[in-house]
Parts: C-alpha cells; sequence; structure tokens
C-alpha cells in the first residue's frame, strides 16, 4: 500500500483525505498496524491502487490470550456507559480515559451495572475480545468506553 502511494505520488495527508480517514492512522497502516482502519477504508485503499485484498488470521500471542482469560472472573463485565460514576477517570498527556470499576459494577457477574443500571459488556466494542482490569484493551489498544 505505501509503495503504491509512493508511486501514486500522494502523501499520506492526501490520500488520507481521498479516502476518508487520519493522516495518523494512514501512517500506523503503512507501518504494518491494521487496527487504525476500518475494514470500508481499507477496501477504498485498496481499490484506488487496484491491489487485491487477502485475509490473514490474526495471531494473537498465546502470552497476551493467558492474561486476558485470567485477569478477571469468568462473566464479568464492565458498564459502558461514560456518566457511569463508578468509572475512574484520568489523563495521559491530553487524553482522558475510564478506567471502569469491574468490582462495584458487577460484583457477582450480572447483566446489568449495579450502579447505574446499563447492560454491561462482556468483550471489548471495538474487536471483541475478552475484557481485562483496565482501561485499554490489550489486543486492539482502542479505549473500552470512548470519553
Amino acid at each position: 500500500m505505501k509503495s503504491a502511494r509512493r508511486e501514486a505520488g500522494l502523501t499520506q495527508s492526501e490520500l488520507a483525505a481521498e479516502v476518508g480517514c487520519k493522516q495518523s492512522a494512514l501512517s500506523m497502516f503503512e507501518q504494518g498496524d491494521g487496527t487504525k482502519l476500518n475494514d470500508e477504508t481499507i477496501e477504498k485503499l485498496a481499490k484506488k491502487f487496484d491491489l487485491k485484498l487477502v485475509e490473514k488470521p490474526v495471531e494473537v500471542p498465546v502470552k497476551a490470550m493467558r492474561a486476558a482469560a485470567t485477569a478477571h472472573p469468568a462473566g464479568s463485565g464492565f458498564c459502558p456507559n461514560p456518566k457511569c460514576p463508578s468509572h475512574h477517570r484520568y489523563q495521559v498527556e491530553e487524553m482522558t480515559f475510564l478506567k471502569p470499576n469491574r468490582a462495584e459494577q458487577d460484583p457477582a457477574g450480572g447483566k446489568y451495572c449495579a450502579i447505574c443500571g446499563e447492560l454491561l459488556e462482556r468483550r471489548c466494542p471495538n474487536c471483541g475480545s475478552p475484557v481485562h482490569d483496565g482501561a485499554i484493551c490489550t489486543f486492539c489498544g482502542e479505549p473500552y468506553i470512548a470519553v
């Protein structure tokens, strides 16, 4: 993709504007991070440069799978409501994140948040992997809760 863009004489910014994504996401995609662009944008890029897409299975390191499986009790969910008072708000540089307090939200493995009543999430809303304690998915790198 990178060489096709260069051969076409396009900058990342020009191409990003043309296909409807951010330049930074395109840069990360060109560096091998396939999680920053959605399927529709990747298909636009492939069509633009007449490239054939080949699906490759995602390989998740065994260590990461074990960590995700053991980091929380089976069936434990988190509240996706950004206004739930049980979330712990913190900042990294200029970005704000919400860390779910799963012990308060789902103490008994229920279906609804014990604090605000919202339907609990049991998988990452971005990639579908099992959730772990923390604010960001270890598989896709996206925050569990949009701020």
